[in-house]
């Protein structure tokens, strides 16, 4: 008396599914990783020889000037004649904050340097961003 059946069940997975929503985890990630940028604000950066690289461990204030002299701190709009009193009160809470300036390589040296002294003025310690020079140039 025999009372498995004769026929055997056999499982399958459909794994089809899987991989759509693999493929849509992939792409979301990727368009996703490309909007969260440092800087997101596009200039086309003096160049220069060597970039020397600041301590990780100070509160960097990111100042950025576009081609059409618009200014950024920290990419937050900010008109130059409140850039002095915002520069202030960052200094207020971090006395070892330090400026990266960051400027489109087509503005004026003047509108830079006007920057450059507002740091001078308020003891905000300055560095101009660069990207690296290339070799045959």
């Amino acid at each position: 008396m025999n009372i498995r059946s004769s026929r055997k069940q056999e499982f399958e997975i459909f794994s089809n599914s899987f991989s759509d929503i693999m493929f849509f985890l992939m792409l979301f990630f990727l368009i996703v990783s490309t909007m969260i940028t440092p800087g997101a604000i596009k200039l086309a950066l003096p160049q220069a020889d060597k970039t020397p690289s600041m301590n990780k461990q100070t509160e960097k204030i990111a100042i950025s000037i576009t081609k059409d002299l618009k200014y950024f701190i920290n990419d937050k709009p900010i008109q130059f004649s409140n850039m002095e009193a915002e520069l202030m009160k960052i200094k207020k809470e971090n006395k070892d904050a330090f400026a990266i300036v960051r400027c489109d390589n087509t503005i004026a040296v003047q509108s830079m340097v006007d920057v450059l002294q507002l740091g001078n003025k308020t003891g905000v310690k300055m560095v101009l961003a660069t990207t690296r020079k290339e070799k045959g140039n």
